[in-house]
């Protein structure tokens, strides 16, 4: 057993004692998702950075009880996906207006933020779809085609930035840039995985 899993079942054995079920530790995770964003609206990155992380704590513990007290759901999961595409949509409406006034690099801010949106909902549609159509089906390949940059990679490289931008504005335009760049790349190699196992 891992050191991750090991830290899980620690976590869900601690918070199961609470007697919260599991499905509304995943609701619960919206609350600190909302004064995150509230904070980044009124330009205190380092409260909504608090508040974010916060919010994927509640988020690991969902799973973290679900599974010591063999709750695990198929309701669940599909819950704690829709919610964490809410938390994630929270968070870049609230970078965008964080970013308003910031100078620019390169291009707009504001683009940046549309093309890491659009890069972040690729990615796990790609996957989805690639199942509903069956092209991509078994559970193996499904793991394969996580590719180089999830949403874990994502939330921890964001936060560095967040971190970074309290001491200096312009690290977190350019962290937001890179991660455009990777999670972009990352959906394209997942369609070129399909095309490349179905041609």
């Amino acid at each position: 057993m891992s050191r991750g899993e090991q830290f899980n079942i620690r976590l869900g054995l601690l918070f199961s004692r609470l007697g919260v079920p599991p499905n509304l530790w995943t609701a619960l995770s919206l609350i600190p998702a909302l004064a995150g964003f509230n904070a980044l609206y009124h330009q205190n990155l380092l409260t909504g950075l608090v508040f974010f992380i916060l919010s994927d704590v509640f988020d690991a513990i969902d799973g973290a009880v679900a599974r010591v007290t063999k709750s695990v759901s198929n309701l669940g999961a599909f819950l704690d996906v829709v919610i964490e595409r809410y938390v994630e949509m929270l968070y870049y409406l609230g970078l965008l207006f964080y970013l308003k006034d910031m100078p620019e690099f390169l291009m707009p801010n504001y683009l940046w933020i549309i093309f890491l949106v659009f890069g972040a909902l690729m990615i796990p549609l790609i996957k989805t779809y690639a199942d509903h159509k069956g092209v991509v089906t078994d559970s193996e390949e499904h793991m394969r085609m996580e590719g180089l940059y999830g949403r874990n990679g994502r939330v921890v490289l964001m936060y560095m930035g967040m971190l970074l931008g309290c001491f200096n504005e312009m690290w977190l335009l350019y962290v937001i840039a890179l991660t455009t760049v990777l999670v972009n790349t990352a959906a394209l190699q997942r369609i070129f995985y399909v095309v490349r196992r179905r041609s």
